[in-house]
């Protein structure tokens, strides 16, 4: 089991801004593509922002602008910076990592609550 550790959520006003990050058990040197999902319950869970192993990054229209996604590899840590944050994007944020295992990896997710 590969162990994918988040932290940073927490409870920001609109416009504030918040960084999360996730550090797995292996190195992000054998990822073949990281990121993070969110999930609002009752709702499927969405893409937020994704990076390929030569550095792509993919953002939907909802972030794009706002979220940047980066990668430490000296920390084996992803990172995900999120400014002006607004209500709608209020979720539950989970980092995973496709490592060419049977299933995805997840994180443990972390509440990101935007609310004045």
């Amino acid at each position: 089991q590969v162990q994918l550790v988040e932290s940073g959520g927490g409870l920001v006003q609109p416009g504030g801004s918040l960084r999360l990050s996730c550090t797995p058990s292996v190195s992000i040197f054998t990822a073949y593509a990281m990121g993070w999902y969110r999930q609002v319950p009752g709702k499927q869970r969405t893409a937020v922002a994704t990076i390929s192993p030569g550095g792509n990054t993919d953002y939907p229209d909802s972030v794009r602008g706002r979220f940047t996604i980066s990668r430490n590899n000296a920390r084996n840590t992803i990172y995900l910076q999120m400014n002006n944050l607004q209500p709608e994007d209020t979720a539950v944020y989970y980092c995973f990592a496709d490592f060419g295992r049977n299933s995805l990896s997840w994180g443990q997710g972390t509440q990101v609550t935007v609310s004045s």
